[in-house]
Formats: C-alpha cells, sequence, structure tokens
C-alpha cells in the first residue's frame, strides 16, 4: 500500500517519556522540512483513525532510517500501535484556553469555566508537560483566591468518573503531608471498615515525599483496581486501598501530580483542589484532614494551618462534603520508617499489636478514627477513641486489614533493600531536634519511592538519650550506588539530627 504524502512508517524504539507524548523524526525528514517542524513543535499525529497531540524530538544520528518516524512507549501504548505501522502527522491548532493561563500569569482572577476549559485540555493531551508547568507555577504559592480554588475543585472533579454508594455517609482521611512516615491510612480504614463505616479509600503517590500512601501499600497488596474491582472490594469488606491513578476519579489531578513532582512543589489551592476533587469523585460524604505543623513540615506555623482549615472547611461545603480538620505535631517523623517497604513495616507492626510498634503512629492513626467516628456522629464521642482502640488491640482491625488485601488480590510481607548502613551519633547527648525534610530527602537519594525498599529507618525519635557510637539512623538503598550517593549527601548536612549535651 502506498504511504499517504504527510505520512511515515512507525520504528518501536521503546524509549520511557513517563506519561509525555512524544514523536521522533530525522532532521532531514521531508514532512519536517515541508511543515517547517522544529524541535518542542506540538504535533497531531494519527495511527489507524487514532490521534494524539505530541511533542517532536528532532533526531541529527542514525537511530531511524529514512522514511521512519519514533514515538515514546506512552504514545506507543495509548495508539496501540504496531511495527511499520503508517502515521501521519499535521499541525496543532492553538489552545485556546491558554489564554486563561497567560490572563493568570498577570494577576487576573479566573472563573469556573475557564479552569473547566483548562483542565478539560489537560486531561485531552492538548498541552504539553511546558505548559502544564505554566498552569502550576501561575497558581502557585498564595495565588488563587478561595472563589478559584473552588472553581478549579468542580472543574477537576468533573473531568472525569464518579463513583456512586448509594450510602448517607461514606467517609475518608487525608494528610497534607510533609512529614516522613505519618502511615496511618491503612490502619484507620482497617479500623473504620471494621466499625461498620464506608472507606473506599483512593491514595495518590508521592508528589514531593519518599513514600505516598498507594507506594507503601502496593508494597502489600495490588493497588491497581478498576471501578468494578474497587466497588466489589467495598460490598464485602466495607473498605478499600487503591491508587486514585487507576480508575480516572479526578484525572486531571494525575497529570498535574506528575509535573509537581518534577517541580518539586505542591501550591496549597491546587493542593485543596487535588485533595477535595479526589474524595468528591470517590464519592465521600464526611472527611478528616490531618495537617502536621512544624518547623520542618510542609505547614511551619498554626497560622498557615488556620488558613488551609478556613479553605478546606468553605471548599468542602461548596462541593457537598463535610470536613473535619485536626491539627497534629509535625516536629518529627512519625513511626521509624521512611519509604514504602519500611513504613508498610510500621503499618503491619501496629495492627499486629507487636510489643515493639511505634506507638507515636499508633496513637495517631487511632485519633485520627475517633475523629471519623466523631465526625459522623456530627459531635464529640466520648466513646470514640475506646471503640477505636477495641477494635485495633483485639486484632480485628488486622483482620479487616488482611480481608481487604486478600479482596484487592492478595498479600504480601514487606522486604528490607539489601544495601544498608548505619549512621552512628558522634557524641552522646538527648534528641532535640529532626529536620524532617533532610532525613526525607536522604530517603529519596537512596531511591524511595520508585525503589520500594529504600528509605531510611528512624531509631532516635525526639528527646531518646544517645551514647557516642550509638545508632540514630539506618539508610537501605537498592543499589551500591544510590546508597553512597544518599551518604555523600548526608555527610554535606551534619544538622539532620541535633544532640544536645547533658551534664
Amino acid at each position: 500500500m502506498e504511504t499517504k504524502f504527510n505520512s511515515l512508517k512507525l520504528v518501536h524504539l521503546g524509549i520511557d517519556t513517563q506519561k509525555e507524548h512524544v514523536v521522533f523524526m530525522r532532521k532531514d525528514c521531508y514532512i519536517c522540512k515541508s511543515e517547517g517542524f522544529e524541535a518542542l513543535n506540538r504535533v497531531l499525529i494519527t495511527v489507524k483513525e487514532k490521534s494524539l497531540i505530541a511533542t517532536l524530538y528532532i533526531i541529527t544520528d542514525g537511530i531511524l532510517k529514512p522514511g521512519k518516524a519514533g514515538i515514546s512507549e506512552s504514545a506507543w501504548n495509548d495508539l496501540n500501535a504496531k511495527e511499520d505501522d503508517e502515521v501521519s502527522f499535521s499541525h496543532v491548532q492553538p489552545v485556546i484556553s491558554m489564554r486563561s493561563i497567560r490572563a493568570k500569569m498577570y494577576g487576573k482572577q479566573l472563573n469556573y469555566e475557564a479552569f473547566q476549559n483548562i483542565i478539560d485540555d489537560i486531561v485531552k493531551g492538548q498541552y504539553s508537560n511546558i505548559e502544564i508547568a505554566a498552569f502550576i507555577t501561575a497558581c502557585g504559592g498564595d495565588n488563587l483566591s478561595i472563589h478559584e480554588i473552588i472553581g478549579l475543585t468542580k472543574a477537576m472533579v468533573n473531568s472525569g468518573k464518579k463513583l456512586s454508594w448509594n450510602k448517607k455517609i461514606v467517609v475518608d482521611k487525608h494528610c497534607v503531608g510533609g512529614l516522613p512516615g505519618n502511615r496511618t491510612t491503612p490502619i484507620v480504614v482497617a479500623i473504620i471498615a471494621e466499625f461498620g463505616l464506608t472507606i473506599p479509600k483512593t491514595s495518590s503517590r508521592a508528589i514531593t515525599s519518599p513514600a505516598g500512601t498507594a507506594d507503601t501499600l502496593e508494597t502489600m497488596t495490588e493497588v491497581n483496581l478498576s471501578i468494578k474491582e474497587i466497588q466489589k472490594v467495598v460490598r464485602k469488606e466495607n473498605g478499600c486501598f487503591v491508587w486514585g491513578g487507576s480508575i480516572k476519579l479526578s484525572p486531571a489531578d494525575d497529570i498535574l501530580i506528575r509535573i509537581e513532582r518534577a517541580l518539586d512543589v505542591d501550591g496549597e489551592g491546587q493542593m485543596i483542589a487535588s485533595v477535595l476533587s479526589k474524595k468528591s469523585a470517590a464519592g465521600s460524604t464526611h472527611v478528616v484532614i490531618d495537617i502536621p505543623i512544624g518547623k520542618t513540615a510542609k505547614v511551619r506555623t498554626e497560622e498557615d494551618a488556620e488558613k488551609l482549615k478556613y479553605y478546606f472547611n468553605v471548599v468542602g461545603k461548596a462541593i457537598g462534603i463535610e470536613v473535619k480538620v485536626l491539627f497534629t505535631d509535625g516536629s518529627q517523623p512519625i513511626g521509624r520508617g521512611i519509604g514504602p517497604s519500611l513504613e508498610a513495616m510500621d503499618v503491619l507492626s501496629v495492627l499486629r499489636n507487636e510489643k515493639n510498634a511505634p506507638q507515636d503512629l499508633r496513637k495517631k492513626a487511632l485519633d485520627i478514627a475517633a475523629s471519623i467516628i466523631d465526625l459522623v456522629h456530627n459531635k464529640p464521642n466520648e466513646n470514640g477513641f475506646d471503640l477505636a482502640e477495641e477494635i485495633l488491640s483485639s486484632g480485628k482491625a488486622y483482620e479487616k486489614f488482611m480481608a481487604i488485601c486478600i479482596a484487592q488480590g492478595g498479600f504480601k510481607e514487606p522486604e528490607y533493600a539489601i544495601y544498608k548502613i548505619d549512621i552512628h551519633a558522634e557524641k552522646s547527648g538527648i534528641v532535640t531536634e529532626i529536620d524532617n525534610r533532610k532525613l526525607a530527602k536522604i530517603a529519596k537519594l537512596a531511591g524511595a519511592p520508585h525503589d520500594c525498599m529504600a528509605g531510611v529507618l528512624l531509631y532516635t525519635p525526639l528527646n531518646t538519650m544517645v551514647n557516642k557510637g550509638d545508632v540514630l539512623f539506618c539508610i537501605y538503598a537498592e543499589t551500591e550506588g544510590e546508597l553512597k550517593y544518599a551518604l555523600e549527601y548526608m555527610k554535606t548536612e551534619p544538622d539532620i539530627i541535633l544532640l544536645e549535651s547533658v551534664s
């Protein structure tokens, strides 16, 4: 069959660009010359009547033969492409919604319609990573008013699928993050599901942290469930723990998170829209929000926390969700593990009621579970904490956790990475301060969350008496190179754990 004038034959290059659609063409390609295509142009590509927009990269060496083109793995999969398929090219019309982003850059307030157009175009793949980054930057910091946050939240909810449970009360919880460890979700879900409330927990992967809830749970069970599978699990066990990105609830959120991760930013307005859009799309009616406050947490002052609390309550009300905000201690990691597998071990230790289980993680999970019970009853329930503690201490929460894992596809024990190094105290003293951000960075440099067994195991929480030579923490990595890389960074940061001499 004769190739069309604007078409080439596909070559499978096997280049992973994450979710970014990329097309590769030769510099001397006749289509590039005729159409005036240049590197980083946005190009509409079509294979067998399926089309998408891709960013053009120009090849100057012999990777591609004349008459051939390549596309990234994400584009290959989305187009169901095969070797030697015919791929045609055309110019992309300007994305009209970019006008609103440019207006936002110059301080203009956007309405719901503008946000809906932007979010719809992002979900359709009309935006490049650079354009998405421009949107995130324009809305970053304190650049969104409360009305804009509401508009963005509604737009994100309406961009994807929604779950319906035919129940008057559906509960959920979320932590705004910034605190290493703090993996209360699996414990809370198990307690609340056993208590009898419906809690279909959809979680995100890490944005700027060494582990997101979905990353941690993935070390123990399957989290990539379909909507039908989620419904089946929740009908049977009252709860689930799944990655929200697998079911396209507020799909724009997962696209934005991918770029935020690369930028290492998490603006407060977009964070609120991200959290509440996912809760609304999952069918939640009552949500408890955990805001850790600390010098090196994401939220550093009570004043900042009060502002977030106001935003969460107002936006929640606007989209039909009753919100309760908790202020918690963000001065140090919660639990001992930092990184997916290490955090999972903490969770199991608490659920199994082991003697050496981290008590701070246990107490915080119970506080959140009790707050959910209080929120549902619309008044403080003096027995809420006792009810939650009885479910946990009796082993019923662990049984429920295992039942949910089995319903989701099975359970596996998390494991340690094979490479590790202990970090010893250079003097004696009492631990007076822990830098959450630097400790989290060590875990990330060691490979977390992409290497699920990598991370940091903390032995010395605040107020621990330490003798010279004692182990402060241990770094785990799946490769020697990553272990050395994390260690080199640690050597440049002497004040990760501060010790005060005791006379």
